[in-house]
């Protein structure tokens, strides 16, 4: 049986905290950037709409489509980047959580296409490691998602070739962490080449896989 519509309030209020939280605080600019969460038992995605300003963002914006992209519920069109997630979501149902951005540390990075190098334990605790790279793909089409699947089935995190971040997680918070640790690890290697040579961080059994509080 297919839950209520009213069922998706409570992820529809928090998908909207959390993107005005990541618009406050720098990881998007504008509109750019979207989130979604996965409902498993009816296949439903709650995602963001496409070009909204955040700032006037309201729970009943948020759009629900199934993982063709078909309407469920919702006034506006779904995010431009729906694909993406569908394809995540599809491929890797161990995910139930996607936050996509542009913050700019670590999308200078993806437009160099040049591996964020894993400098901090967080880095090894959260993120799994370096933060990788994915192929290069239109923005808006499927290959974007399908060209993360490699890197997301190992780790919670990959920068997008020329685009910017995807970080996945189980819950929506746990996404939303691991993007503000790939920003902060961007910044941070920054800032050390400014001065010298960051010196990687050793992978020890512990560190081996992401860990969340």
């Amino acid at each position: 049986m297919k839950p209520s519509l009213s069922d998706f309030i409570p992820m529809r209020e928090e998908i909207v905290m959390t993107a005005q939280r990541a618009y406050q605080e720098g990881l998007m600019a504008a509109t750019s950037g979207n989130l979604s969460c996965f409902d498993e038992k009816s296949g439903y995605i709650a995602i963001t709409p496409s070009g909204m300003d955040y700032s006037i963002m309201k729970p009943d914006d948020i759009v629900i489509i199934d993982l063709d992209g078909n309407v469920i519920d919702g006034i506006h069109k779904p995010s431009s980047e729906w694909k993406m997630h569908a394809e995540i979501y599809r491929h890797l149902p161990q995910h139930h959580a996607i936050v996509h951005t542009h913050s700019p540390s670590a999308t200078a990075y993806a437009v160099l296409r040049r591996e964020i190098p894993c400098v901090l334990v967080e880095m090894l605790l959260f993120l799994g490691g370096s933060i990788e790279v994915a192929e290069y793909a239109a923005q808006g089409s499927a290959a974007v998602g399908t060209n993360c699947l490699p890197i997301l089935s190992r780790k919670p995190a990959c920068l997008l070739a020329n685009h910017g971040v995807v970080t996945v997680g189980d819950t929506l918070a746990q996404a939303y962490t691991n993007s503000v640790y790939v920003e902060d690890s961007a910044k941070i290697v920054q800032l050390a080449m400014s001065t010298g040579c960051p010196i990687p961080a050793i992978l020890d059994k512990e560190g081996s896989k992401p860990y969340h509080e």
